[in-house]
Formats: structure tokens, C-alpha cells, sequence
């Protein structure tokens, strides 16, 4: 017995002594002693950042030691290097944070690295360069964290729709013909003469030829009968209302000569003050503003009748010039000219686009049912009118909406040089950016995107998600029913909005339930994640292995039901 009580205490001192020993050498550091936050690691921002936090225990680091502590994250393809930190023992003489021997310490280090997709796939270490005075000295690596979250980079500015410029095609299109008939001065009686000017004469070939035309029709005809604002109230009234009696019956005794159905709009105005403004301010009569400033202090039509009667004496130009012409009929004739059917713009723009204008190929384009022909279309009008900025905008969105990004960029660049600073082109720019993940770059073409529509508050939660601040996001999204509003409200925290918006999602893919198995596997709902994953992989097979390596579902990696799906 004493010899077994003595066996015992040496074989003690033998133990404390390897300890001793070991930690004098400085042996490896257990992953037990070092925590990483956020573990898995996590892509924000399109970082992937963590802080560092370790012990070094109690009669661990020699006092003549000195340690550089340096972190690895090593993926697929490659690793990054993160920032060496050096500690020292307390009888090391240099400016590093000291570490005491008996006590031991804390230490705090923090990563940042550029995301690259490898990193998917990854692995963190802490690895050692020591010296004990100038002796070397191996300390091994350790492995503190594995795999990196990176839902994040599912945000898809590709799934936003460019903003196009608009065309100014009018299947209907207005044209205006005028002509007056003039009276002598307290005469209501219609003149040979009058009703022979030019303007009356066009007038009334305008109305034939738009009966006969097939892509012409009446839209209104109407007459305003006037007398000069010279003469009494009574007598004007009197000699308006005949003008446009005698008017109408010529009119539509014409009208009816030349078999044309139209329905004339008659009316008459007493005295025609706004008319003589008008007429005195296009003339060159001297004084023009002040007789006109004079004129209009008299709100009694007596009274102004009677100034410009004395005017009249003063100026020969107002009675000789202005006067007569306010002594008339108006004809106002409106025609309503419509254009090509939608049908005819189509089968026009793909066999003689040449025979179309530019407003025409550029809604042509708009209406057209295939990604196909709306870029055959608008590629026709940018080589017939190369000079217009839309078209190549147009094709932009078109290159976009198709994943050629570069393309698009260049296509961006020539609607610049054509036309400048147009919120269309910067907002599409924006998402040129976004697709390179250059959110601040992109959000300063969206500052100057004001008037694009909807799309604008999607972008802008494309790039809140990108630059990490997921509440904000949320808040741009505002309603949105789309795949990228569902991930902005799942990186949130907000599960149950995230599973209400992915549910909504009008055209559901293979990302939408992606998403909503995402949601089930950070609300632990295993009924969700298994059946919408297997959606996923029905809808397209390389999500089995995409869920297969994520990290998200790394819970789910001993499950038969979810290997079942993902094998």
C-alpha cells in the first residue's frame, strides 16, 4: 500500500512536470479556448467579417515569447489572409500586447475579407509563428469556424425590369384648320368675297377630303361669331347672333351640297375683348401696352366701348387694322387622324420597318410579345434614327433582362452621349451596378432616377440588401410581392412577412421557394424546407446540390427526408 501511495505521487509530478513543460513550450491551443462571432461566418455587405475572441490560459505563453497570431479563411480555390496581430511575453522588450504567464489573457482579433463565391465552402483558422527568445518554435493551426452563410447574395437585381424610354406614337392624332369670314363694320350679311379667301376655301377642301379618306374623321366643327368691341352693347348682340345664323346656314348648306355628315357647333360672342388684346399686342402700334393698361381699368363694356372709339380718332391703325378683323365668323374644323393599328405596325416592322417612323418602331417594340422581336424592333430603330437616345436604352433593358450585363453597360453608355442625363438610362445604369455589386455607385445613379416608377423603391431595396442594412431594405420594398422583398424581410428576422410575401410572388421560380425554404430552415419548420425545397429541385435540379452545400440547412445534413430529396 505505501508502495502504490508513493507510486502515485510520482507518477503526479511526472504529469504536472510534461505540463509544465508543455505549456513553457508553448504547445497548440485548443478551438475550446477561441470563439468567432457570427459562427457559421456570414456574408454582409459583400464581406465576410467576424471578431476574433480568445484565453490564453494561465502559465501558457512564456515570458521571452513572442506570437504572431494570424487568421486564414481557406475555400474552394483559394484563401484569404487576415491581419497578423503579435503578443509577447513580459520579459520580451518591444511595443506588442503582453500576455502575463501566470495569468494569462484575453485577446480580440476581427476578419474582413471580399467575398468571393468559393467562400461558400470554407473554413477559418488562427495559425502561430512563435519564438521563445530566439529559438522557433511550432505551434499548429486551429480550425475556429466552418462554412459561411451567404443568403445575402441572393439578392437578384437581374429580376428588376429596366426602364424604358417612352414613345410619343398617338394612334389618333388631332390636326386644326382655321379660317374667318369677315364682315363689314354693323353688317351681318355674308360677301361673296369672304366666303371666297383662301382659308375658307382650304377649309372646305379639308372637309371633303377628310369624308373620303379612310384614316380621317370629323372630330368637331364649330363657329364663334363676333362683333368689334367699338360699338353699342345692343347692336352687338344683335349683329353677332346674325353673323353666326348666316354663318351656320352657309355652312351647312355646303355641307349638305358636299354629303358630308357633320354636326356644327354654333355660338357668339357679343364683343370680342379678348380678341382685340390679342390683335393689339401682335401689332406694332405705338403705345400698344399702355392704351391696352388703360383699356382694361373699365370693366363697364359702355365705358370701354366708348375709349376705344376715341382711340379709334387717335389711332387710325386700331379702326383701320385692328377693328375690321375682329368683325368675323372663327371656322374651327378639328380632324381626327388615325394611324396604324397594332396589328399593322407589327407586320410592318418585321417585313419595311423603313416605312415606320420612330415613334412607331419604338411602340412597336413596347407591344411586341416576344424578348425576340422587341429587340429586333428596337434594333431597327436604332439604325434607322441612330441619333435618338431611347432605342438604345430600350435594347439595354432588353440585354439586361437576358444576363448580357456588358452588353447592356454598352448600349447604357451610347444612350448617354445621345441624351444626356435621362433618369431612364441612370436608373438601368444603377442596375448595372448593382449587378456588380457596387451599391454606392448604384445608388447615386438611382438619386437621379426620379419619375421611373415602382421599380426605382425595388432597386433601392436590392441595394440596401447589398450594403447589409436589411431594415431598410424592408422599409424600400415597402409592399413588393417579389423573390428580393421575401429575402430582405427573411435577413431582417421577419419570417412570417417573408413567408406571406414569397407566397404572394406572382410567377413563382425555383429561387421563390429557395427562399421559402430558407425561411423554414431559420424558423424550424422542417415541413416547410422539405416541401418547398423539393419544388425547388423540380423546377431546377441544380438546387439539390446548391441546398446540399448551404450552410443554412446544415441542421438538416443527418435528416433521411431532406438527404432523400438532395442526393
Amino acid at each position: 500500500m505505501k508502495f502504490t501511495k508513493t507510486l502515485f505521487r510520482f507518477g503526479a509530478v511526472v504529469l504536472l512536470a510534461s505540463v509544465f513543460a508543455s505549456c513553457s513550450k508553448m504547445g497548440g491551443l485548443p478551438a475550446e479556448y477561441i470563439t468567432v462571432n457570427p459562427n457559421p461566418l456570414e456574408v454582409k455587405a459583400n464581406k465576410v467579417e467576424a471578431e476574433i475572441t480568445g484565453t490564453f490560459p494561465e502559465k501558457y505563453f512564456a515570458k521571452k515569447a513572442i506570437l504572431e497570431v494570424t487568421p486564414v479563411l481557406r475555400y474552394e480555390g483559394g484563401e484569404a489572409v487576415g491581419t497578423t496581430v503579435i503578443y509577447q511575453g513580459e520579459k520580451v522588450k518591444d511595443n506588442n500586447k503582453v500576455v502575463a504567464y501566470k495569468t494569462g489573457g484575453k485577446f480580440t482579433q476581427n476578419i474582413s475579407f471580399d467575398y468571393v463565391p468559393g467562400m461558400k465552402k470554407s473554413k477559418l483558422f488562427l495559425t502561430f509563428k512563435a519564438k521563445i527568445g530566439k529559438k522557433e518554435i511550432q505551434i499548429p493551426e486551429v480550425e475556429i469556424a466552418q462554412g459561411t452563410i451567404v443568403t445575402a447574395t441572393l439578392a437578384n437585381p437581374l429580376e428588376i425590369a429596366g426602364a424604358t424610354g417612352a414613345d410619343a406614337f398617338q394612334r389618333v392624332i388631332q390636326e386644326k384648320y382655321e379660317a374667318a369670314i369677315l364682315f363689314q363694320i354693323q353688317r351681318a350679311e355674308l360677301q361673296k368675297k369672304a366666303l371666297t379667301t383662301a382659308e375658307v376655301v382650304a377649309l372646305q377642301k379639308q372637309l371633303t377630303e377628310t369624308q373620303k379618306a379612310d384614316n380621317k374623321q370629323i372630330a368637331s366643327l364649330g363657329i364663334a361669331s363676333f362683333a368689334s368691341p367699338d360699338g353699342p352693347t345692343d347692336l352687338n348682340e344683335k349683329l353677332a347672333a346674325n353673323r353666326k345664323k348666316n354663318t351656320e346656314g352657309f355652312l351647312t348648306k355646303e355641307l349638305k351640297k358636299s354629303k358630308i355628315d357633320a354636326t356644327v357647333d354654333a355660338k357668339f360672342i357679343a364683343e370680342d375683348w379678348d380678341g382685340f388684346q390679342e390683335l393689339m399686342m401682335q401689332s406694332d402700334i405705338q403705345d400698344k401696352e399702355l392704351i391696352l393698361r388703360v383699356l382694361s381699368m373699365y370693366n363697364d363694356p359702355a365705358q370701354r366701348e366708348k375709349e376705344i372709339k376715341n382711340l379709334s380718332a387717335a389711332y387710325t391703325k386700331i379702326a383701320d387694322q385692328i377693328l375690321p378683323q375682329l368683325r368675323r365668323s372663327k371656322l374651327e374644323l378639328v380632324v381626327d387622324v388615325i394611324g396604324k393599328s397594332d396589328e399593322q405596325i407589327l407586320a410592318i416592322a418585321k417585313a419595311e420597318p423603313s416605312k415606320l417612323s420612330l415613334e412607331e418602331l419604338l411602340y412597336g417594340a413596347s407591344i411586341a410579345t416576344s424578348a425576340s422581336e422587341k429587340a429586333y424592333i428596337t434594333g431597327q430603330a436604332i439604325s434607322l434614327f441612330p441619333e435618338d437616345w431611347r432605342a438604345y436604352n430600350n435594347l439595354a433593358t432588353l440585354k439586361f433582362a437576358d444576363g448580357n450585363v456588358d452588353e447592356a453597360k454598352a448600349l447604357l453608355a451610347t444612350a448617354v452621349a445621345k441624351g444626356g442625363d435621362q433618369p431612364q438610362v441612370n436608373f438601368n445604369l444603377g442596375l448595372v451596378e448593382l449587378t456588380a455589386k457596387n451599391y454606392k455607385k448604384a445608388q447615386e445613379y438611382f438619386g437621379k432616377s426620379a419619375g421611373v416608377g415602382e421599380a426605382l423603391a425595388e432597386a433601392q431595396g436590392v441595394a440596401y440588401i447589398q450594403s447589409g442594412e436589411y431594415n431598410k431594405a424592408v422599409t424600400a420594398f415597402g409592399n413588393s410581392t417579389s423573390n428580393n422583398a421575401a429575402l430582405a424581410n427573411l435577413l431582417a428576422g421577419n419570417y412570417q412577412k417573408a413567408t406571406a410575401v414569397v407566397d404572394a410572388v406572382k410567377n413563382p421560380t425555383a429561387d421563390t421557394y429557395y427562399l421559402k425554404a430558407l425561411i423554414g430552415a431559420r424558423s424550424s419548420n422542417k415541413d416547410q424546407v422539405i416541401s418547398s425545397l423539393t419544388k425547388a429541385i423540380q423546377a431546377d435540379k441544380s438546387y439539390a446540390k446548391k441546398a446540399a452545400c448551404d450552410i443554412e440547412f446544415a441542421k438538416y445534413l443527418i435528416d433521411s427526408d431532406f438527404l432523400a430529396i438532395v442526393k
